[in-house]
């Protein structure tokens, strides 16, 4: 191998791969990236077995091949060196030469043959739908997945395709996030639950622009961008029934200024502890009062006015779980339902998003 690429290039797409790399696997191998040289480009490559990325960029390819070289060794190397051109030669003994301006480093690396090949993919059902939707579906959904080992098939999210839409589905026991959005109606009908640490990854790779490949397999699934691939085992079970927690929408609904309830509810929230981790949310008549109360560290209260005429209502929230919807709802003017003390509190966005939390009880 001997090709000359931009420092810049280099750093960008060991970024798109370096997230799955594990520091502490038991194979040596998995610790590396691949790097491939082809006709006018590299290709990053690493995976943990269970998610394997690739990114590919133009460079100045003078001779294909290719090695695996330490991920996190190689990556300091290059964060470190002079903003000019990167040399990358390979030798005969497994090592690497890298030499920028006048800075020059040899590392160890491993064969190719050694690195786990990708699953491939043959002619099976696929979707093509725009990145930018589905990173907004992502966005609104990722949060609500579950990280209870012990329930398995809620530790990532469901992906229904079916008659032209996509839904997806995330939950972990406390609340729920449902987004639906229209794609190709030549769409496979499918379900598959992909893993959150595909959902992280893929949101943090997919852009603005270009369209996403979705391709599936009995147990994998691939997603191709523009130059990244992901490929994920699915994780296998069934998920819970979402469609029968999800209420009918309530007569009485509270109408809200986003960013005025954020801001009460981070408020309230710096006087939680460990042990007592639940703010009080008064709904009374045109208003909502957000306290917190704690007799070892203080009190906090904020009004905010509403329009409400339904009766009085006193209920915990984890506010956390409150934040991190408003956080991302992409319109000001927003209505909550809530019923009762040990009901769910449920945010609907006309008919292609609901996101529903249970209560806490009030220390």
């Amino acid at each position: 191998m001997k090709v000359k690429t931009l420092k810049n290039d280099l750093v960008k797409n060991i970024q798109n791969v370096q997230n799955v790399i594990s520091s502490k696997s038991s194979l040596p191998i998995l610790s590396n990236i691949l790097i491939e040289t082809g006709p006018g480009n590299i290709k990053l490559i690493s995976t943990d077995l269970d998610i394997g990325i690739s990114s590919m960029f133009t460079a100045e390819v003078e001779e294909v091949g290719a090695l695996t070289v330490p991920a996190k060794r190689f990556n300091d190397i290059v964060r470190e060196l002079p903003d000019e051109d990167i040399l990358i030669s390979t030798m005969k003994n497994n090592a690497m030469t890298i030499k920028c301006g006048k800075c020059f480093f040899k590392i160890m690396g491993l064969p190719k043959e050694d690195f786990p090949k990708l699953p491939e993919f043959e002619a099976t059902p696929h979707v093509v739908m725009e990145q930018a939707v589905l990173k907004n579906m992502l966005s609104m959904t990722h949060f609500s997945m579950s990280h209870d080992e012990t329930r398995y098939v809620l530790n990532g999210a469901l992906f229904l395709f079916s008659a032209g839409q996509l839904i997806i589905v995330t939950t972990d026991g406390k609340r729920l996030s449902l987004v639906k959005k229209e794609i190709s109606k030549d769409a496979p009908t499918k379900a598959i639950i992909v893993p959150s640490k595909t959902i992280y990854e893929l949101n943090r790779v997919l852009g603005d622009t270009g369209d996403a490949k979705v391709t599936f397999s009995e147990n994998q699934i691939r997603f191709e961008l523009e130059n990244i691939t992901i490929i994920s085992r699915l994780i296998e079970g069934e998920f819970p029934n979402y469609e029968q927690v999800i209420p009918k929408e309530a007569k009485e609904k509270i109408a809200i200024q986003r960013e005025q309830v954020l801001l009460g509810v981070k408020r309230a929230a710096l006087l939680t502890t460990q042990d007592s981790r639940s703010i009080k949310i008064d709904i009374l008549k045109n208003k909502i009062v957000i306290s917190k109360s704690n007799p070892n560290i203080g009190e906090a209260r904020e009004e905010i006015e509403t329009s409400y005429k339904g009766q009085e209502i006193t209920v915990g929230f984890n506010p956390g779980y409150l934040i991190d919807v408003l956080k991302v709802a992409p319109k000001d003017d927003l209505e909550i339902e809530i019923l009762g003390p040990d009901k769910p509190a449920v945010i609907r966005i006309e008919d292609w998003y609901v996101y529903l939390v249970l209560p806490m009880q009030l220390a």
